[in-house]
């Protein structure tokens, strides 16, 4: 690594944790105002309520503070006549920008990561907090279909990946022929064990000898990985995934024929949306004055930043309906996406060839 490289690393580094921070507290803090009347009296529980809204918050701001840090970096470095020395001492725009690029990536590889983590679910988290009922997760009457199976469970405890009073039924040629019954089943090896459970079959075929072949037993294993996070999370409509549960979702739900649309478009809002950030970084650059003299400070300012809201806040608006399951997230944000890039880096050639 260069001199010039290390340089401007650090320089668009600093002014990145900088804004990043400035955001976080801005936004964290006003949120925290605004829902202090409802936090409950332990302190514990409001520092963890701050905690899990900085990491939700950080969705938000990180993406937006990668280009208001780019546009504080080129400012100060057209400010102090720096583009001027930079090319006198040989460097081309690309040795120029690619540090911050490169920097931009890496942040936003780590963003995707850190959306693969169970910190994806902070805004459930900080929402049970304020509702109360950060210590109480359950879900009950939950009724629904997996493989040849119809699943239903009286209560549902996905933090400690236990169900009460279940009942499975499976089903061939549209005749139930297995019944499990069990007060209790627990989630372990990617399957779920119902406990002294009661298995009732029906026979295979049914003359006036027949009867049904009823069975207790100590441990039964069905549901083959059915997480309980997912469980809970296909029952609740409004819920997040993170990166790696919607995938498994994915997998689970294509399979048993069920909409994928709303896990589809959480997954490319992880995966994909965030890039959006890369072809603004170019043409900020691209449209940056080398010499001060000429160099149109407010409007500079003010076209970059209301040009990110504008772009940030449509792919924003196109994922919240999306994740609705109105449009089909392939055409309302990777096509976007795509023609995005692609109009980017025609303006971006066009002025750099001038």
């Amino acid at each position: 690594m260069s001199t010039l490289t290390k340089y401007i690393f650090f320089r668009y580094l600093k002014n990145f944790i900088i804004v990043l921070l400035s955001l976080e507290i801005f936004f964290t803090g006003i949120d925290f105002l605004q829902n202090f009347k409802s936090l409950p009296s332990s302190a514990n529980l409001q520092l963890l309520y701050i905690f899990y809204n900085t990491i939700f918050t950080l969705t938000l701001t990180l993406p937006l503070s990668l280009v208001f840090a780019l546009i504080i970096t080129l400012i100060t470095f057209v400010r102090n006549n720096e583009f001027v020395a930079f090319h006198s001492l040989g460097a081309s725009k690309k040795m120029i920008i690619l540090p911050m690029i490169y920097t931009a990536l890496f942040f936003i590889l780590s963003l995707i990561i850190l959306q693969s983590t169970s910190l994806a679910y902070s805004y459930e988290q900080k929402r049970k907090i304020v509702n109360n009922e950060y210590f109480t997760n359950t879900k009950s009457d939950i009724f629904l279909k997996y493989d040849d199976y119809f699943v239903y469970f009286k209560k549902l405890l996905p933090l400690e990946k236990r169900a009460e009073d279940i009942h499975i039924y499976k089903i061939q040629n549209d005749e139930i022929i297995e019944t499990i019954i069990a007060k209790e089943a627990y989630f372990k090896n990617n399957s779920w064990y119902a406990l002294d459970a009661k298995v009732v079959k029906k026979p295979v075929t049914i003359d006036e000898n027949s009867k049904l072949e009823v069975n207790y037993q100590e441990s039964v294993s069905t549901l083959e990985g059915f997480l309980p996070k997912i469980l809970n999370n296909v029952y609740e409509a409004k819920s997040e995934y993170s990166l790696i549960d919607a995938i498994s979702a994915y997998t689970l739900l294509e399979k048993q024929g069920i909409n994928t649309r709303k896990v589809r478009a959480i997954i490319y809002n992880i995966v994909f949306v965030p890039f959006f950030i890369v072809p603004i970084l170019f043409l900020i650059f691209v449209y940056t004055s080398l010499n001060s003299r000429f160099f149109h400070l407010g409007s500079f300012v003010a076209s970059g930043v209301f040009g990110t809201l504008v772009i940030w806040g449509n792919f924003f608006l196109l994922y919240k309906i999306t994740s609705s399951g109105v449009l089909i997230p392939e055409i309302s944000l990777l096509v976007p996406l795509v023609l995005w890039i692609i109009v980017s880096y025609y303006i971006y050639r066009r002025k750099s060839l001038r």
